[in-house]
Order: C-alpha cells, then structure tokens, then sequence
C-alpha cells in the first residue's frame, strides 16, 4: 500500500509532527505486523524521528542545524541562497523505516516522525508513505 501525505510549511526551517497521519494510513491499511517506509520528496526537506513531549528538542534541532551549517556561506547559495538547505537535508536523510507492530507503528513513548523543512515555507511537500506487509 501506498500513499502521499502533502503538507506546507510556515517557516523556513521547521520540524513538522506526521505521526498521526502515518498512523491513520497503517490503521487503514489492516497491516498488523511490517513496516513504514518513509521518504521525503525533495532535495531540501528530510525525515527524523525524535521526542515530541517537549518542544523544545525540536527547537534545538533546528538550532544545532543552524550552527553546524550557517547559511549564505555555501557554493551553491550563488544558484538561488539554499546551499544550506541541501546541507542540512542531506546530513539528516530522507528516509525512515518504522516496523508496524500489532497494528501501530512500532514507536516508543517517546519517538514521534517528523519532517523537517530547510527551505521553507513551501505550500506543498511531499512525504511517499509505503506499508510492506510482513511474513
């Protein structure tokens, strides 16, 4: 099964809860036990699965990205001023693997998934969503 979550973007860099959504497709889906293949459209943009109870970890992801990476510093920021993005999608990745377990996504407490934007904002982004029924 496949499907395509579409969201937008506020801001130029942000981390963006999908949880839910994947979870809905993986309830609709009937798949007990497989996994959640995740991909991120986009050579800006990318996937990370972290905390969600307290906010600010995703403000310190942001900011950690930030620092590692400054922006208007890069070659390709003479192209069209996102090198910094590309950077930053590409050391974070654009996919996630999640095992689906008894029916949900196989998360801790703790973990929720998270696209995170680089170039924002943008009105649509693309997330591929793939549910592999396991054996």
């Amino acid at each position: 099964m496949r499907e395509i979550i579409t969201l937008s973007t506020p801001k130029r860099e942000i981390l963006v809860d999908i949880t839910d959504q994947v979870q809905a497709m993986v309830a609709r889906s009937g798949i007990q036990d497989g996994v959640a293949c995740l991909y991120a459209q986009g050579a800006t943009a990318a996937l990370m699965i972290q905390e969600n109870w307290d906010e600010s970890v995703q403000t310190d992801v942001v900011n950690l990205l930030r620092k590692l990476i400054p922006r208007g510093v890069w070659l390709h920021d003479a192209q069209d001023g996102n090198g910094d993005a590309h950077l930053k999608a590409g050391l974070v990745g654009p996919s996630e693997v999640i095992p689906v377990i008894k029916g949900k996504l196989g998360l801790s407490t703790w973990q929720n998934i998270f696209f995170c934007e680089f170039d924002g904002p943008r009105a649509e982004r693309r997330v591929v969503c793939t549910l592999l029924k396991g054996g």
